[in-house]
Protein backbone atom coordinates (compact mmCIF):
# COMPACT_ATOMS: atom_id res chain seq x y z
CA UNK A 1 0.00 0.00 0.00
CA UNK A 2 2.88 2.36 0.75
CA UNK A 3 3.99 2.13 -2.90
CA UNK A 4 0.55 2.94 -4.31
CA UNK A 5 1.18 6.70 -4.67
CA UNK A 6 4.41 5.97 -6.54
CA UNK A 7 2.75 3.39 -8.78
CA UNK A 8 -0.15 5.72 -9.57
CA UNK A 9 2.22 8.62 -10.25
CA UNK A 10 4.35 6.49 -12.56
CA UNK A 11 1.31 5.15 -14.42
CA UNK A 12 -0.09 8.67 -14.81
CA UNK A 13 3.21 9.95 -16.22
CA UNK A 14 3.44 7.08 -18.71
CA UNK A 15 -0.15 7.50 -19.89
CA UNK A 16 0.13 11.29 -20.12
CA UNK A 17 3.39 11.04 -22.05
CA UNK A 18 1.89 8.58 -24.54
CA UNK A 19 -0.92 11.04 -25.17
CA UNK A 20 1.12 14.24 -25.20
CA UNK A 21 3.72 12.81 -27.59
CA UNK A 22 1.11 13.32 -30.31
CA UNK A 23 1.29 17.12 -29.93
CA UNK A 24 4.25 18.83 -31.61
CA UNK A 25 5.87 22.10 -30.58
CA UNK A 26 8.81 24.21 -31.83
CA UNK A 27 8.20 23.27 -35.46
CA UNK A 28 8.18 19.58 -34.61
CA UNK A 29 11.49 19.50 -32.73
CA UNK A 30 9.74 18.44 -29.54
CA UNK A 31 6.43 17.17 -28.26
CA UNK A 32 4.70 18.01 -25.00
CA UNK A 33 5.43 14.46 -23.94
CA UNK A 34 9.13 15.36 -23.76
CA UNK A 35 8.34 17.46 -20.69
CA UNK A 36 6.29 14.86 -18.81
CA UNK A 37 8.22 11.66 -19.51
CA UNK A 38 11.42 12.66 -17.60
CA UNK A 39 9.32 12.92 -14.43
CA UNK A 40 9.36 9.11 -14.38
CA UNK A 41 12.96 9.35 -13.18
CA UNK A 42 11.85 11.65 -10.37
CA UNK A 43 9.27 9.10 -9.21
CA UNK A 44 11.81 6.27 -9.36
CA UNK A 45 14.41 8.22 -7.41
CA UNK A 46 11.97 9.32 -4.70
CA UNK A 47 10.81 5.73 -4.23
CA UNK A 48 14.41 4.56 -4.12
CA UNK A 49 15.44 7.12 -1.52
CA UNK A 50 12.46 6.56 0.77
CA UNK A 51 11.79 2.82 0.38
CA UNK A 52 14.88 1.32 -1.25
CA UNK A 53 15.91 -0.25 -4.55
CA UNK A 54 13.51 -3.22 -4.44
CA UNK A 55 10.33 -1.14 -4.06
CA UNK A 56 11.65 1.33 -6.67
CA UNK A 57 12.00 -1.54 -9.16
CA UNK A 58 8.41 -2.60 -8.50
CA UNK A 59 7.26 0.92 -9.33
CA UNK A 60 9.35 0.78 -12.51
CA UNK A 61 7.75 -2.51 -13.56
CA UNK A 62 4.30 -1.00 -12.96
CA UNK A 63 5.22 1.82 -15.32
CA UNK A 64 6.62 -0.69 -17.83
CA UNK A 65 3.36 -2.66 -17.88
CA UNK A 66 1.39 0.56 -18.27
CA UNK A 67 3.56 1.56 -21.21
CA UNK A 68 3.09 -1.83 -22.86
CA UNK A 69 -0.69 -1.48 -22.58
CA UNK A 70 -0.55 2.03 -24.10
CA UNK A 71 1.62 0.79 -26.96
CA UNK A 72 -0.63 -2.18 -27.66
CA UNK A 73 -3.61 0.12 -27.88
CA UNK A 74 -1.70 2.42 -30.23
CA UNK A 75 -0.66 -0.41 -32.54
CA UNK A 76 -4.31 -1.37 -32.98
CA UNK A 77 -5.42 2.11 -34.06
CA UNK A 78 -5.10 2.26 -37.84
CA UNK A 79 -4.65 5.49 -39.78
CA UNK A 80 -4.69 6.31 -43.49
CA UNK A 81 -2.02 8.29 -45.28
CA UNK A 82 0.07 8.42 -48.47
CA UNK A 83 -1.95 5.64 -50.03
CA UNK A 84 -1.48 3.02 -47.32
CA UNK A 85 -2.81 2.10 -43.92
CA UNK A 86 -0.54 2.21 -40.89
CA UNK A 87 -0.73 1.88 -37.13
CA UNK A 88 -0.84 5.00 -34.96
CA UNK A 89 2.12 3.52 -33.06
CA UNK A 90 4.61 1.65 -35.25
CA UNK A 91 5.77 -1.68 -33.84
CA UNK A 92 9.41 -0.62 -33.71
CA UNK A 93 8.45 2.58 -31.90
CA UNK A 94 6.58 0.51 -29.32
CA UNK A 95 9.57 -1.85 -28.95
CA UNK A 96 11.96 1.08 -28.63
CA UNK A 97 9.79 2.79 -26.04
CA UNK A 98 9.43 -0.30 -23.87
CA UNK A 99 13.09 -1.26 -24.11
CA UNK A 100 14.37 2.23 -23.39
CA UNK A 101 12.05 2.70 -20.42
CA UNK A 102 12.91 -0.56 -18.71
CA UNK A 103 16.67 -0.44 -19.28
CA UNK A 104 17.03 3.23 -18.37
CA UNK A 105 14.85 3.03 -15.26
CA UNK A 106 16.59 -0.08 -13.92
CA UNK A 107 19.94 1.55 -14.62
CA UNK A 108 18.73 4.62 -12.72
CA UNK A 109 17.87 2.43 -9.72
CA UNK A 110 21.30 0.73 -9.81
CA UNK A 111 23.26 3.98 -10.05
CA UNK A 112 21.16 5.68 -7.37
CA UNK A 113 21.72 2.75 -5.01
CA UNK A 114 25.48 2.90 -5.57
CA UNK A 115 25.60 6.64 -4.79
CA UNK A 116 22.86 6.87 -2.15
CA UNK A 117 25.30 7.43 0.75
CA UNK A 118 26.85 10.56 -0.78
CA UNK A 119 25.53 14.13 -0.89
CA UNK A 120 21.72 14.16 -1.16
CA UNK A 121 21.76 15.54 -4.70
CA UNK A 122 24.46 13.29 -6.15
CA UNK A 123 22.46 10.08 -6.49
CA UNK A 124 19.32 11.56 -8.12
CA UNK A 125 21.32 13.82 -10.42
CA UNK A 126 23.83 11.23 -11.63
CA UNK A 127 21.30 8.43 -11.99
CA UNK A 128 18.84 10.63 -13.89
CA UNK A 129 21.47 12.12 -16.20
CA UNK A 130 22.90 8.72 -17.11
CA UNK A 131 19.49 7.04 -17.27
CA UNK A 132 18.11 9.81 -19.48
CA UNK A 133 21.05 9.57 -21.86
CA UNK A 134 20.66 5.81 -22.21
CA UNK A 135 16.89 6.18 -22.59
CA UNK A 136 17.24 8.68 -25.41
CA UNK A 137 19.93 6.71 -27.25
CA UNK A 138 18.02 3.42 -27.04
CA UNK A 139 14.60 4.78 -27.95
CA UNK A 140 15.55 6.87 -30.97
CA UNK A 141 17.99 4.30 -32.34
CA UNK A 142 15.55 1.38 -32.06
CA UNK A 143 12.52 3.39 -33.16
CA UNK A 144 13.97 5.34 -36.09
CA UNK A 145 17.53 4.44 -37.15
CA UNK A 146 17.81 3.06 -40.69
CA UNK A 147 20.64 0.85 -39.43
CA UNK A 148 18.03 -1.21 -37.57
CA UNK A 149 15.57 -1.57 -40.42
CA UNK A 150 12.66 -3.85 -39.54
CA UNK A 151 11.66 -4.29 -43.19
CA UNK A 152 9.79 -2.25 -45.78
CA UNK A 153 6.43 -2.37 -44.05
CA UNK A 154 7.26 -1.10 -40.57
CA UNK A 155 9.93 1.32 -41.82
CA UNK A 156 7.41 3.00 -44.10
CA UNK A 157 5.58 4.17 -41.00
CA UNK A 158 8.60 6.02 -39.65
CA UNK A 159 10.30 7.02 -42.92
CA UNK A 160 9.57 10.68 -42.12
CA UNK A 161 12.12 10.52 -39.30
CA UNK A 162 14.85 9.05 -41.50
CA UNK A 163 14.86 11.85 -44.06
CA UNK A 164 17.62 14.46 -44.07
CA UNK A 165 17.06 17.81 -42.36
CA UNK A 166 19.27 20.61 -40.99
CA UNK A 167 20.61 19.53 -37.60
CA UNK A 168 18.58 21.41 -34.95
CA UNK A 169 17.21 23.43 -37.92
CA UNK A 170 20.47 25.39 -38.36
CA UNK A 171 23.33 22.89 -38.78
CA UNK A 172 24.42 20.53 -41.55
CA UNK A 173 21.98 17.97 -42.81
CA UNK A 174 21.49 14.83 -40.74
CA UNK A 175 18.68 12.30 -40.33
CA UNK A 176 15.75 14.06 -38.70
CA UNK A 177 15.59 11.51 -35.88
CA UNK A 178 19.09 12.56 -34.74
CA UNK A 179 17.90 16.15 -34.30
CA UNK A 180 14.80 14.94 -32.47
CA UNK A 181 16.96 12.80 -30.18
CA UNK A 182 19.31 15.65 -29.28
CA UNK A 183 16.42 18.05 -28.62
CA UNK A 184 14.69 15.45 -26.45
CA UNK A 185 17.93 14.74 -24.58
CA UNK A 186 18.41 18.44 -23.87
CA UNK A 187 14.98 18.65 -22.28
CA UNK A 188 15.70 15.58 -20.14
CA UNK A 189 18.94 17.10 -18.86
CA UNK A 190 17.25 20.38 -17.99
CA UNK A 191 14.43 18.63 -16.15
CA UNK A 192 16.97 16.47 -14.29
CA UNK A 193 18.39 19.66 -12.75
CA UNK A 194 15.03 21.27 -11.99
CA UNK A 195 13.67 18.02 -10.52
CA UNK A 196 16.19 18.17 -7.68
CA UNK A 197 13.90 20.65 -5.93
CA UNK A 198 10.73 18.49 -5.89
CA UNK A 199 12.93 15.46 -5.15
CA UNK A 200 14.19 17.07 -1.97
CA UNK A 201 10.72 18.22 -0.90
CA UNK A 202 8.99 14.91 -1.66
CA UNK A 203 11.62 12.84 0.11
CA UNK A 204 11.38 15.00 3.23
CA UNK A 205 7.58 14.81 3.23
CA UNK A 206 7.42 11.06 2.71
CA UNK A 207 10.12 10.45 5.30
CA UNK A 208 8.22 12.50 7.84
CA UNK A 209 5.02 10.64 7.04
CA UNK A 210 6.80 7.32 7.45
CA UNK A 211 8.05 8.36 10.89
CA UNK A 212 4.60 9.58 11.92
CA UNK A 213 2.75 6.46 10.76
CA UNK A 214 5.49 4.12 11.87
Amino acid sequence: MKLLPGILAMAAIVVASNILVQFLILDGLLTWGAFTYPLAFLVTDVMNRVYGAGPARRVVFAGFVTGIVCSLIGTQIMLQGDGYEYAAVALRVAVGSATAFLVAQLLDVAIFSRLRDGAWWRAPLASTLIGSTVDTALFFTIAFSAALSFGAGPDAEISWAQGAAPFLTVGPEAPLWVTLAVADWGVKLAIALVALIPFRLLVQRLAQRAVTTG
